[in-house]
């Protein structure tokens, strides 16, 4: 793919970033919303809109350029975004803590991990595996958010947190192997 480049990567004002941005203040109303009202049609078409903008906003810093600005805040917001909900929905007796728990172990690890190799100016890229967790969590978090599904699909919902733990374990096993790979090389 061709990239326009019309950001450089110290560039901080960009649409992608804006969009991101986005994401970071809608994220709390939505938990807000959650928290308060519980399963609804607006919270499922509000988690959709915010899940789908993080496919966009990477669309356009590919081609308008990417930044370390962006590199540092898609990240974090994606988190805020899962792990809010996530936490919500944990206190509200709809997804048991421990896989939860589990995963935000796994992030945190990630984040000083990556932190670690940046300091050496070692970049390592996620992995299509890191990509289907991101998924499989975003599915599972809508699946709770539509009304009348979590009742009847409770046993469903906690096999796709289980499987979105296992999946963070093993993506989160293979960016520590490329990482200990590219700081050798």
């Amino acid at each position: 793919m061709l990239t326009n480049s019309t950001f450089g990567p110290g560039a901080l004002a960009t649409p992608s970033n804006f969009i991101t941005a986005i994401r970071v203040v809608v994220t709390p109303i939505l938990m807000y919303g959650v928290a308060k009202h519980g399963s609804t049609w607006v919270a499922f078409i509000i988690w959709t809109l915010l899940a789908s903008t993080d496919k966009i906003d990477g669309m356009l810093a590919r081609h308008q350029g990417t930044t370390r600005s962006g590199a540092f805040l898609d990240p974090l917001a994606d988190k805020l975004m899962v792990f809010g909900l996530f936490a919500v929905l944990v206190s509200r007796n709809e997804i048991w803590w421990v896989p939860i728990f589990v995963m935000a172990v796994r992030e945190t690890w990630m984040s000083f991990y990556r932190s670690l190799l940046g300091r050496k100016g070692i970049s390592v890229p996620a992995r299509p595996l890191g990509k289907a967790k991101t998924f499989v969590q975003v599915v599972a978090i809508g699946l709770v958010l539509i009304p009348g599904v979590y009742g009847n699909a409770k046993m469903e919902i906690a096999a796709l947190v289980w499987l979105a733990t296992l999946l963070a374990l093993v993506s989160g096993y293979f960016y520590y192997v490329d990482g200990r790979i590219r700081n050798a090389g």
